[in-house]
């Protein structure tokens, strides 16, 4: 049954879903928080120029150079719907010099040719969707061409029981209800299709607005991948609990992780 709708609330026909996905998925700032840690952690420098492989809306490129005057970002991503979004945003909420800072390339992350950076990230699990470890090795290669002497690739993972079960979670969020479905989960292969749908207070729907066909590749496949790739060490940031054995959003480099039922962890790989 659709709940009463306040006024300003969106619908499905209003809605945007790039504006929905930044808003229930996306937390910029403490990606960018960990960008800092882990610099601090293992180099003892900050970083300045990052790139931000599978960009999509430019969230984390947004947040980089909102941090200060110096910070430069590229975006690479294979979407031009998803880049043009992105540029709008930019335009709409970063100020003339913030902007100028910020470049999107619409280019394959096996062969964009850039000048070397800093710190290159691959957040939201999209490089999940190598699912042959021959294309996961031949992209962490490229990654690694691509940064300084002492840069450090910066990338997530997620995992736990649950990530094995063909089912759905909601979240209410502000407005609306979001959805992630783990639709099929083939443990043979390791191969998952994911969704996320949204759901409103009206009853409208909007279904399959994102779809998501991977590899689940767990954290030590990754990281023999990434040594095998040639980066020199890798360590696994494994968040911290509260009281009530929550996720309390303190990371720290652990060799060793509690077996939750569902964890996002983050990888760095060091040149």
């Amino acid at each position: 049954m659709a709940r009463p709708v306040k006024e300003g609330w969106i619908t499905a026909k209003t809605a945007d879903i790039n504006d929905l996905y930044e808003r229930s998925v996306q937390c910029p700032e403490s990606e960018v928080s960990l960008i800092y840690q882990a610099w601090d952690e293992l180099r003892e420098r900050k970083p300045v120029v990052i790139r931000e492989d599978f960009c999509g809306t430019s969230a984390v490129a947004r947040e980089w150079v909102k941090q200060n005057d110096i910070n430069r970002v590229v975006g690479v991503d294979l979407d031009p719907s998803v880049l043009a979004w992105a540029n709008n945003k930019i335009a709409s909420e970063l100020t003339e010099n913030q902007i100028s800072r910020v470049d999107l390339i619409e280019h394959d992350v096996f062969t964009v040719d850039l000048p070397l950076v800093d710190c290159t990230l691959a957040m939201n699990f999209s490089y999940y969707g190598f699912k042959k470890r021959e294309q996961l090795l031949r992209y962490f290669k490229s990654v690694k061409r691509g940064l300084k002497d002492d840069g450090i690739f910066l990338l997530d993972a997620y995992g736990g029981g649950d990530s094995f079960l063909e089912m759905d979670e909601e979240r209410d969020m502000d407005g609306f209800t979001y959805i992630w479905d783990q639709h099929l989960v083939n443990p043979i292969t390791g191969d998952v299709v994911n969704y996320i749908h949204f759901e409103f207070p009206d009853g409208s729907k909007i279904k399959k607005a994102f779809t998501y066909e991977w590899r689940f590749w767990t954290l030590p496949e990754i990281k023999d991948v990434l040594l095998d790739a040639g980066f020199s060490s890798v360590v696994v940031y494994w968040e911290g609990t509260d009281e009530d054995g929550d996720g309390n959003g303190v990371w720290s480099i652990d060799s060793r992780g509690e077996a939750c039922a569902g964890w996002v962890a983050y990888m760095a790989a060091l040149k």
